[in-house]
């Protein structure tokens, strides 16, 4: 089920149960074995160099520094669900929808690279969805300057996660390095678009307790 379908603006018309079932649909389809994206999987470019095989040890790192990365795209789904479904303006339910796309492409990304990497995907997705819709939706409710603020400081956390995983992710794998690359460019692009429509800066000890929640969901989602 392509997740730009799902996350497509719902019309007025639409029963509440009818809203019910695309949110349990979205859902479903974030925490899915094989979700499939919007844009092509980013490719590395190696020009003339040949691929290098990656050794075991090197697998096993890539892929729990990927299952890292897709845990976060599933969170991603839910803090923007959350974030739409409580604010009033149907620009900002655009914008949180438009970003929900992009962010469905990184969940497809991750998940493929998952597969070609021998590894699975974190077994408390469901969990990580539920805490993190409800976390998108508390956002929501202290009103959009707040809600923007909160996805600019959520981002601007994932940029600089994402840039240390280049960091740590192994030099021949050129596959998973391309992925986070592109997902890098595309968040910093999220937090610059967010901050441009308003966003109100997150007090210090609101970006110390996500900073503290996201070590403690990456040290876990890199293991389980």
């Amino acid at each position: 089920m392509n997740p730009r379908l799902l996350q497509a603006p719902v019309s007025r018309r639409l029963s509440r149960q009818d809203r019910l079932l695309a949110s349990i649909g979205r859902a479903l389809s974030a925490v899915s074995a094989s979700p499939a994206g919007g844009r092509p999987l980013p490719l590395a470019d190696v020009g003339d160099r040949a691929p290098v095989a990656l050794s075991e040890v090197e697998r096993r790192e890539s892929g729990a520094l990927m299952r890292v990365n897709h845990v976060g795209e599933v969170c991603a789904q839910a803090l923007y669900e959350g974030q739409a479904a409580t604010s009033a303006d149907p620009g900002l339910q655009a914008f949180f929808k438009e970003a929900a796309a992009e962010e469905g492409d990184h969940l497809a990304w991750t998940r493929q690279r998952l597969s070609e990497l021998g590894a699975r995907p974190s077994l408390l997705n469901p969990v990580w969805y539920g805490g993190a819709l409800l976390l998108g939706a508390v956002a929501g409710r202290f009103g959009d300057r707040h809600s923007l603020g909160f996805m600019v400081e959520t981002e601007r956390q994932v940029e600089r996660h994402l840039a240390g995983h280049l960091e740590r992710l192994p030099v021949a794998d050129v596959g998973s390095r391309a992925i986070v690359e592109h997902m890098r460019r595309d968040e910093a692009g999220h937090a610059d678009r967010a901050q441009a429509l308003g966003a109100a800066p997150m007090p210090g000890p609101v970006r110390a307790v996500m900073h503290l929640a996201a070590r403690i969901m990456t040290a876990t989602a890199h293991r389980i």
